[in-house]
């Protein structure tokens, strides 16, 4: 009995389609971009006319956009950096990205400006709420915009209950020490008094009651998605790549107290979080230990010109790899792309702002942001000094397409029997060793259950 259950489940198993891979990215200033007149071209030096057809062509398939609760509260410096997308705005965005064929992940931000790890300021409409009425508040809230999306022909297919929220969400009120905008320079920098919300952050070593408010919060947002938008997947984004002991703690203990999600959500910037070895290391630790659950790469960049200098802005140096060039950036996204391919639980990638290009636009009147993007893939620079005419895509684009590959999978590329122990996964993504992760695999042409 126990070898026919065996053979039934191999069976079931047999039959499985690889999983969906997603690959796109975070565009959520194209609007404001093409309102403003920028300009785009493609490989061929051709004017780019529809933004999204082209992202389609390239072989992409999935986009981002953020929500702010209310962006008008932010300080003149975020403005300038590109927060402005309100409800309105995102389902004007969400709707044509729906009708282009691809699918989108919503990223609430549940501030009214930039919601990271270092800020998760409350939206100043709800700071004197209780922690009571907060929960309250993020599932209706949560459930409006969500219905409104699906009323816009909108509705997301991925849903992030908050942005980068490694350490919690929803602090307090933000009180501004310094806001260094200068009209002049175009350029500036929010300075908060961060002391202000240190009771309400969760650390490793906060205290508990931080934690079980941090899980009813996600509760409720999570209980929200699912009423409205129920074949939509929840995703729980944080960004401590450079720290994969606390990366799965953080999700041990969002399954261990019932929050719901689906998949787990990372940003990667080597410049940040530290070379492919090291992402590597996380990505092995959260298969190894939250097997359940899909991975996605919800942030990534790369510089193709004046990366900052070590220490000034950045953490790391890659320059030596992948040289500040438009044929850096490539090699890094082609390096990139290979190793998330070795990993079956990496099912989405998505590159953090390539639309930006200040291209065309009038500096005085017409900006979209107060300064360039040089990790942008389009020139962005309003020079030629890397080689390439402003507003002209970079050839890092035509790399990203190797993340999702061709739809053959199995049959035609690992069926066949191999000479040594080289794994691969169904849909047919060479391994670099013995997979770490439970699941099914290939090996001498055959399949493999891991359990």
């Amino acid at each position: 009995m126990k070898k026919k259950l065996q053979f039934l489940l191999f069976i079931v198993m047999s039959t499985m389609a690889p999983a969906q891979k997603y690959v796109g990215g975070d565009i959520s200033l194209l609007t404001k971009y093409e309102q403003n007149g920028a300009k785009y071209y493609d490989l061929e030096d051709k004017s780019i006319d529809n933004m999204l057809g082209f992202f389609k062509s390239q072989g992409m398939n999935s986009m981002r956009v953020r929500l702010f609760v209310d962006p008008s509260k932010a300080t003149r410096t975020e403005k300038g950096q590109g927060v402005c997308q309100d409800l309105d705005y995102v389902k004007a965005l969400g709707k044509r990205i729906k009708e282009a064929g691809f699918s989108l992940i919503l990223d609430f931000h549940y501030s009214d400006t930039w919601a990271d790890p270092g800020k998760q300021w409350t939206p100043d409409a709800w700071t004197d709420l209780t922690d009571e009425e907060l929960y309250a508040k993020i599932y209706d809230y949560t459930k409006e915009c969500l219905q409104a999306m699906k009323d816009a022909g909108a509705e997301p297919d991925f849903i992030q209950t908050g942005n980068e929220i490694s350490y919690g969400m929803l602090w307090g009120k933000a009180v501004i020490l310094e806001d260094t905008y200068n009209e002049s320079k175009g350029e500036g920098k929010t300075v908060y008094d961060d002391h202000v919300a240190s009771h309400k952050k969760c650390y490793s070593n906060s205290p508990e009651e931080n934690w079980i408010r941090f899980y009813n919060l996600l509760k409720k947002a999570g209980e929200a998605c699912k009423e409205v938008c129920p074949n939509a997947k929840i995703i729980l984004h944080t960004e401590r790549v450079a720290d994969p002991n606390y990366l799965t703690d953080y999700y041990k203990k969002m399954k261990d107290n019932g929050v719901n999600f689906d998949i787990i959500g990372l940003s990667y910037y080597p410049y940040f979080h530290g070379g492919l070895n090291q992402l590597e290391t996380a990505l092995n630790k959260l298969e190894s230990d939250h097997a359940d659950k899909d991975i996605m790469i919800l942030e990534t960049n790369y510089y193709y010109a004046w990366q900052p200098a070590k220490g000034k802005g950045v953490d790391y140096d890659f320059s030596s790899t992948w040289p500040i060039t438009p044929a850096g950036q490539q090699a890094f996204t082609k390096d990139l792309i290979t190793k998330l391919n070795t990993h079956p639980h990496v099912i989405g990638l998505y590159w953090w702002a390539m639309e930006c290009s200040e291209n065309g636009l009038d500096w005085a009147t017409k900006r979209v942001t107060d300064g360039w993007c040089n990790t942008s893939l389009f020139n962005d620079t309003n020079t030629t000094d890397t080689g390439y005419p402003a507003g002209k895509v970079m050839p890092a684009v035509t790399e990203l397409k190797n993340f999702v590959g061709d739809d053959t999978g199995v049959n035609t590329t690992v069926i066949q029997r191999t000479a040594d122990d080289t794994w691969y996964t169904l849909d047919g993504r060479r391994l670099n060793g013995k997979p770490i992760a439970k699941g099914l695999y290939i090996c001498n042409g055959r399949k493999v259950l891991k359990q």
